[in-house]
This record gives C-alpha cells, structure tokens and sequence, in this order.
C-alpha cells in the first residue's frame, strides 16, 4: 500500500468518526431538549389514549411557553411519569357539579369527551388553582388519578412536556389532541 492511499484510508476513517460523534451529539441534544417518548400506561386517558400507546412529546414547546388549557402533557413524579390533560390554568376556580365542568363559574365545553365520560365525572370543587400551579384531569374521569384525586396541583416544573403524536402502534399513529 502507499503512502497516500493510506493516508486517504486514515482520513476516511476520520470523517466517519466525526459523523458518529455529530450523530450522536445531535441524537442527546434532540432527546433531552426537544422531543422524547413516553408509553401511556393504564386507562386514564382512554379514548385519547389506550394503554400501551407509545407517544412523542415536544420538550421544547414549554421552554418558550405555558402549557395551554386542552394540552396532553407528561408529568415528571419520583414514582412515575403521568399523562394528562391540562383543564385548569393558574389562579383559575375550577368546579364540576351535574357533571359539568366551570371554569372561573362560565360552563366550558369539553368537546375531547365521550358523553360517558362526562356523565362519570363526579362534583368537585370550587377550588382555586395556585398561581404556580397548574389543574389536569384524565379523559376516562371515572377512574383516573389526577388534581381531583391523588395527583393534586401541578408545578409548571413537573410539565416536561406536550404529547403530539401517537407512533405505536402503527396502526393507531395519530396527532393527539
């Protein structure tokens, strides 16, 4: 071999360590800033979300923004990561009786809601949100841990993100909203 094609071999082997190293810098970048994916576990969320759906959620969206009433978001706790919608927003009174939801005592229309759903949410409230605080429920409301229940208010720092997309499985990959 000579001289040059060994040196051309060299560099070769150095661009293709580069593109590794980028590739990989790139992938911890993405996935610790931007987007990550959560797998939805038990019946909480249902019909929006069924057990065992692997979604991707937008880390970046609450870094320039507030989680906005409506948004999917995954709640970081010691024990477990929780999905979640957002209903009511800081410094709010949130109350449900005759199985309709107030918010700041104006009736609000939950039109993401089987009528089951809603006929299975229970009174609650009037409580008011703490302005650092944030108020979310699950869809399925007859069983779901959530503000209401177990869950409490939650932190904007406990919001690590907004659900966007379901990818798995294929045949139920989806925007989520």
């Amino acid at each position: 071999m000579s001289f040059l094609a060994n040196v051309k071999e060299k560099n070769e082997w150095i661009e293709w360590l580069k593109a590794i190293i980028i590739a990989i810098i790139l992938a911890v970048i993405i996935r610790n800033f931007l987007f990550a994916t959560s797998i939805v576990e038990g019946d909480s969320m249902d019909p929006t979300l069924e057990n065992g759906e692997r979604v991707v959620f937008n880390k970046f969206v609450y870094l320039v923004g507030e989680p906005a009433r409506g948004d999917i978001v995954i709640i970081q706790r010691p024990q477990k990561n929780y999905v979640k919608r957002v209903i009511g927003l800081p410094g709010e009174i949130i109350e449900i009786r005759d199985h309709k939801l107030y918010i700041n005592n104006e009736q609000y229309e939950q039109n993401f809601l089987t009528e089951d759903a809603i006929n299975h949410t229970g009174n609650f409230g009037p409580i008011e949100i703490p302005k650092d605080s944030y108020f979310v429920m699950g869809d399925h409301r007859a069983i779901s841990k959530d503000s209401r229940n177990g869950l409490g208010f939650i932190t904007e720092e406990e919001i690590i993100g907004r659900s966007e997309l379901v990818i798995f499985p294929l045949s139920e990959m989806s925007r989520t909203r």
